[in-house]
């Protein structure tokens, strides 16, 4: 394919990046064939905007030579992405958390600080700050991410830091260069050392880069019996286990995997979905930060399982720490023979590869996520094929996300009929849930389905005094209110009130709460994220968000009544009709809000009416 590539030249710190991820043929100097490697996408933008800041037209050029992807199509995918820039920026960037789970708890004060101290975001060449969505740290809001451009990090993981909680001294100096403390996944487990725990058992216990503590707390013992019992006994036991997806969809497990292990086609995927980006979510990066091994051990059981021999975990973009502790695990199995041609001496091939994600909620759709893998835009696939028949590559794929994933261990040592013995019908086993908001105790708490809500909140410190109204299951999840706190926390239990458990999200509000700035701030979080690949999502998101602003500020055409008509009728034609889940669910927390009065015709929502501005 002859391309047309830009004339502009990159810079000799733009060239080094980009070749350094980019491989070079040694017997067929030049760019690779075209499009052979443009999975490689990704990775050398990464490597560009970790060491200089910004995607300059030399360095889009120098990328799209290398890896023969059209200068267009290349610059749509840099464009797709939060974390990257095609223009000038700063190159050491503070993006400060101002969604549902950190604006009213310490976000918007910090805006308003850095404002003062740096002016407004970009005001400055040297540093600057954004707004940013859910940075999945809510449990220590107010939340920061560092993006921090340095050509000689060391380690191609960039110099990128969380800071959480974060105050207005210590992000100026992180933006200053300073090494400062992250959120400690400890700290983030109320339960930690506790008895009975599966998910959790090793969180402060265990030294989460030491392989031979992990494997003194029961680490390999869950591959060890699956390579002496077989791929088909282990897919069984999934199976007979009844586990279901722990991101929000809830789809069973051993589905997925039989439909790839009894795939003819010999080239198969295993894909870890850890761009964990659902608001009020971070379960997954604790798991980790805090037990990596876990998931690595897993995500080789699961690859071996379903006949895959290459694994590839996906990372959300804003998890630096659990990224190292994962690539340092990775790296750890490797050097032991747990990863690689022969694992365990079974003579089984399986590997991993990590890829970072660029900021982009939609890529926790499955198909989304695989086009991004593929070096290419986020945008949902339609279906079918499904991933189990074509996936990544065009090959059977087995997705899962990380909860989802180390529960195969605790099934495949403890066997499927006792895991499912654990809650009830489809609800099986234990559920990691995401505290946060007005809540004594924050944090990842492990309980068996089937703990009431009620009871949940008991082991964070109690049900708050004044509780208003809970976000149960995210973003794209519902309210729900103190009156229905005894409702089980299994996918019946929940979908018998209107609710769901979503990606396990319960974030907690108090009667101080206004929720119409609330709900306005969910609905613009759905319009950025929106790929716009479809109308209904791409311009329902705009018109719910442009309603809700109305009411905000009380300029409501022709009244509220009907603004919330019209709210009402947006929601049922993207529940109806978007392509794909985001669009599905945009309108969901905003809809059950209305049904329980939160914000009503009359204008109060929870005691301070409608802010005016």
């Amino acid at each position: 394919m002859d391309l047309a590539l830009l004339p502009d030249a990159p810079t000799d710190t733009e060239r080094a990046a980009i070749d350094a991820v980019v491989p070079a043929d040694p017997d067929t100097p030049g760019p690779l064939p075209a499009g052979e490697r443009r999975d490689l996408l990704l990775p050398a933008f990464h490597a560009v905007m970790d060491a200089v800041g910004w995607i300059s037209r030399g360095a889009l050029g120098h990328v799209c030579a290398r890896l023969g992807v059209p200068p267009a199509e290349a610059y749509g995918v840099a464009t797709f992405y939060a974390l990257f820039s095609v223009t000038p920026r700063a190159p050491r960037t503070a993006h400060v958390c101002d969604d549902v789970g950190c604006a009213a708890f310490g976000g918007e004060a910090l805006c308003a600080a850095l404002e003062d101290r740096l002016g407004p975001p970009g005001a400055r060449e040297d540093v600057t700050w954004t707004r940013s969505p859910c940075l999945g740290m809510c449990e220590r809001a107010p939340a920061v991410f560092l993006q921090r451009a340095e050509p000689e990090a060391g380690d191609g993981l960039g110099d990128h830091q969380q800071i959480a909680p974060a105050d207005v001294t210590t992000v100026l100096e992180g933006l200053g260069g300073a090494d400062v403390p992250g959120p400690d996944p400890v700290v983030s487990t109320p339960q930690a050392g506790a008895d009975g725990l599966h998910l959790l058992a090793r969180v402060g216990v265990a030294d989460p880069a030491d392989l031979d503590a992990y494997r003194a707390a029961g680490g390999y013992a869950g591959l060890r019996r699956a390579l002496a019992v077989g791929a088909a006994r282990v897919v069984d036991e999934v199976t007979t286990a009844s586990l279901t997806g722990r991101g929000g969809a809830a789809f069973p497990t051993g589905t997925k995997w039989a439909a790839v292990a009894g795939s003819p086609e010999p080239e198969k995927y295993l894909v870890c979905n850890a761009d964990e980006s659902e608001p009020g979510t971070f379960k997954d990066r604790v798991l980790m930060e805090a037990d990596p091994f876990a998931l690595v051990e897993a995500m080789t059981v699961a690859g071996i399982a379903v006949g895959a021999r290459t694994g590839y975990l996906y990372i959300r973009g804003e998890y630096p720490a659990a990224e190292r502790a994962v690539r340092h695990a990775i790296d750890e199995a490797r050097h032991h023979r747990l990863l690689g041609d022969d694992v365990m001496g079974s003579g089984r091939v399986f590997d991993l590869e990590v890829r970072r994600g660029a900021g982009a909620y939609i890529c926790g759709e499955e198909t989304a996520l695989m086009n991004s893998l593929e070096g290419r835009r986020g945008e949902p696939r339609a279906k079918p094929p499904f991933p189990t028949v074509a996936g990544l590559f065009g090959k059977p794929t087995v997705i899962n996300n990380v909860e989802t994933l180390v529960n195969v261990l605790r099934i495949i040592t403890e066997g499927g009929p006792e895991f499912a013995a654990v809650g009830s019908g489809r609800s099986t086993g234990s559920k990691l849930f995401c505290l946060a908001g007005t809540i004594a105790r924050p944090g990842v708490y492990e309980v068996d389905m089937g703990t009431t809500l009620r009871e949940l909140l008991e082991l964070a410190g109690g049900v708050p005094p004044r509780l208003r109204a809970i976000l149960l299951g995210g973003a794209a999840g519902s309210f729900v209110t103190p009156d229905q706190l005894d409702v089980p926390l299994t996918l019946e239990g929940t979908r018998e009130i209107g609710a769901s458990l979503g990606s396990g999200v319960v974030l907690c509000f108090d009667d101080d709460t206004d929720f119409a700035p609330v709900l306005r701030r969910i609905a613009g979080f759905f319009r950025d994220e929106s790929c716009g690949q479809c109308v209904p999502c791409r311009v329902g998101t705009v018109r719910q968000e442009e309603a809700l602003a109305r009411i905000v500020r009380g300029r409501e055409i022709g009244g509220r009544t009907t603004e919330l008509q019209l709210l009402t009728d947006v929601d049922r034609v993207m529940t109806d009709a978007s392509i794909c889940g985001l669009g599905q669910t945009a309108a969901s927390a905003v809809r059950s809000a209305l049904k329980l009065g939160l914000v009503g015709a009359s204008g109060a929502t929870g005691g301070n009416g409608v802010e005016s501005s």
